[in-house]
Order: C-alpha cells, then structure tokens, then sequence
C-alpha cells in the first residue's frame, strides 16, 4: 500500500444522474448519488476524526 498523503481535494461532478470523482494518484470513480452521501458521510466523519487527533498530539497530557 502507498504510504502518500494526498493534499490536494479530490473534484466532484455530477452528469446525468451519476456523480464522478476525479482525485490525485488517477482517482477516477463514477457513484451512485446514494453511495456519493454515504461516502461524504464517512469522509467528514474520518476527517473530523483526523483533525482531532492532530490537536490531541500536540498536547502535554496526551495518553500513551
């Protein structure tokens, strides 16, 4: 598995009832619109996540 960390967004277009997502490293995946808000679900659920344990590390009292 590629250990890369992307940080560029990934662009997301929708055409003809489908939603396509073109992203860094040849994403290239066409959605259903159910499985497009599934997956923007779980994406801001993983980012908000991310985010917390990146503040989470850098404070003194952080658990090992």
């Amino acid at each position: 598995m590629d250990d890369l960390i992307h940080d560029s967004a990934s662009k997301v277009t929708a055409k003809d009832g489908t939603v396509y997502v073109e992203g860094p490293d040849a994403v290239d995946v066409k959605l259903t619109p159910e499985a497009a808000q599934e997956t923007s679900d779980r994406l801001m659920d993983g980012a908000a996540t991310a985010q917390g344990q990146r503040r989470l590390s850098k404070m003194p009292h952080r658990p090992k």
